[in-house]
């Protein structure tokens, strides 16, 4: 049976000379292999105290390489120890009127039709008291 740790205690390990990392639901004691990590150790070190799963999928490792992690494996992490990720809400905006047009064009209307009927309202006045 794997021993399980915790979040807390695989975070301890996060120097070069005790490095271990969560993938994949499982911790991985690397120390031995940091000199000879293709992309250096910092890469590595970078990667401690955290779920670094996504970091190692980013890259993109050889089939080799995930092979080779078996001789590291020192057990599996408590799930609950470590924090849920986040997803990305965005924020609340006001509802965006895509036909500007259509909304300038019915105020423009509210305006102008009343002067209309005002306009005209005052000359028929005029022309009929011209007419008398």
């Amino acid at each position: 049976m794997a021993k399980v740790f915790t979040l807390a205690e695989v975070s301890e390990h996060n120097n070069s000379k005790d490095c271990w990392l969560i993938i994949g639901g499982k911790v991985y004691d690397v120390t031995k292999f940091l000199e000879d990590h293709p992309g250096g150790d910092e890469v590595i070190i970078s990667s401690t105290g955290k779920d670094a799963t996504d970091d190692f999928e980013d890259v993109g490792h050889s089939s080799s390489a995930k092979t080779m992690m078996e001789d590291f494996l020192v057990g599996e992490i408590d799930a609950s120890t470590i924090p849920s990720k986040k997803t990305y809400t965005p924020p609340k905006q006001p509802h965006y009127n895509q036909d500007k047009t259509s909304e300038f064009i019915i105020k423009l209307l509210q305006f102008l039709v009343p002067l209309v009927i005002l306009g005209l309202a005052v000359g028929l006045r005029f022309y009929i008291k011209s007419e008398t």
